[in-house]
């Protein structure tokens, strides 16, 4: 006898489908990279916003694609000059974020590694047409102000690696 639901057991209606379209997709590593770039005080990161699928701005580190030919190092300096107008030198790296999204008829694992830049010239700009805004953003706003919790994670590693650097010299 049915239950009361009027459901025989079993799977829910459409989740067959889904579990299959997701094993047909592509699976793909893509891998990144940037940073958080401090000015020259040490007081303030720059920041990228973009607007998500909803409209909402969502703020975080820049970053993006390592090019052929190209270290982690080197995607890093240029990311972040290309998508905030801020030229940086690497001070140490602070971590790497992996995750998982669907894009494209293809299953992204994308893993992007991150480096505590300096700021050394160049001004704030949004001119790249993936960014919808950038800022400088103080230290102290960065955990309320970044929309990823992975993010958030490497920004507070980063304030310690600072302050055991700091307490070193």
């Amino acid at each position: 006898m049915p239950s009361s639901s009027g459901r025989s057991g079993g799977t829910k209606p459409g989740r067959r489908n889904r579990r299959s379209r997701r094993r047909s997709l592509r699976t793909v590593d893509e891998v990144s990279a940037g940073g958080l770039v401090l000015d020259g005080q040490r007081a303030n990161a720059a920041l990228i916003g973009r607007l998500d699928r909803r409209g909402r701005l969502l703020w975080s580190l820049p970053k993006g694609h390592i090019e052929v030919g190209e270290t982690a190092e080197q995607a890093a300096v240029r990311e972040v000059s290309e998508e905030t107008g801020i030229r940086g030198r690497i001070l140490m790296p602070i971590g790497t974020i992996d995750y998982w999204f669907v894009a494209d008829d293809r299953r992204v694992h994308k893993t992007v590694h991150h480096f505590l830049m300096e700021a050394v010239g160049g001004e704030l700009s949004d001119e790249d047409v993936e960014v919808t805004e950038v800022a400088w953003v103080p230290l102290g706003e960065l955990d309320a102000q970044l929309a990823y919790v992975d993010e958030r994670r490497l920004v507070r590693r980063a304030a310690e690696l600072l302050s055991d650097g700091q307490e070193s010299a």
